[in-house]
């Protein structure tokens, strides 16, 4: 019920109705998978410099239909950060403004569930521009591929310790390591994990 009062307090605020269609109610057979690429690690000062996203419909990973989005930087990437994503300021050549890149993420992900690792942090970053922009916050429903990987781990080393780093889910689950710190990439892989995890009932 709390859950139902926050998503309708949220829809109150919204100040596009361009968007009106993230508060519909969701298709079961779709969910989107994403991932930011960012400056740094804290969402109040730092930016997006990157957004991959791939819809999942039924038990197949829509790849075809992916995106990858590059965000148009105000300042000049800090060099240790780049040491992290590998994307220097000359990748960001003809990349998007931020407003259209927001833009073109809601239109695709649409009223679908969100599915990530640590999903909470990127969607914190996505919040704290749309926001601003449209007063709300994303209504969308969340799912958290750790989350489900400890659960199913949990089942045979009770009291034990989880390692949830995410080449350690990956080797476990016997799934192929794609290029790291690529933000299409990384969300193909946790498109990977979700469809695995799906289908067993516990993690060996």
């Amino acid at each position: 019920m709390f859950t139902s009062l926050k998503k309708r307090w949220n829809r109150r605020k919204l100040r596009d109705e361009r968007f009106t269609f993230l508060f519909d109610a969701p298709s079961a057979e779709e969910i989107v998978v994403f991932d930011c690429e960012t400056t740094g690690l804290d969402p109040k000062t730092d930016d997006i410099i990157s957004i991959g996203a791939v819809k999942i419909k039924g038990n197949r990973i829509l790849t075809d239909e992916a995106i990858h989005i590059y965000v148009d930087q105000e300042k000049e990437i800090d060099p240790k950060s780049i040491t992290i994503h590998q994307i220097r300021n000359c990748d960001l050549y003809g990349a998007v403004p931020l407003k259209e890149a927001i833009e073109k993420f809601l239109y695709y992900i649409g009223n679908r569930p969100l599915a990530g690792y640590y999903l909470e942090f990127d969607m914190a970053m996505v919040d704290k521009y749309i926001k601003p922009m449209y007063g709300i916050t994303l209504p969308n429903k969340q799912v958290e591929v750790s989350s489900i990987y400890y659960d199913k781990k949990i089942q045979t080393i009770p009291q034990g310790n989880i390692d949830l780093r995410f080449d350690t889910i990956l080797k476990d689950l016997g799934l192929p390591r794609l290029q790291a710190h690529d933000a299409l990439n990384d969300a193909i892989m946790t498109a990977l994990i979700y469809l695995k995890l799906k289908h067993i009932t516990r993690v060996h």
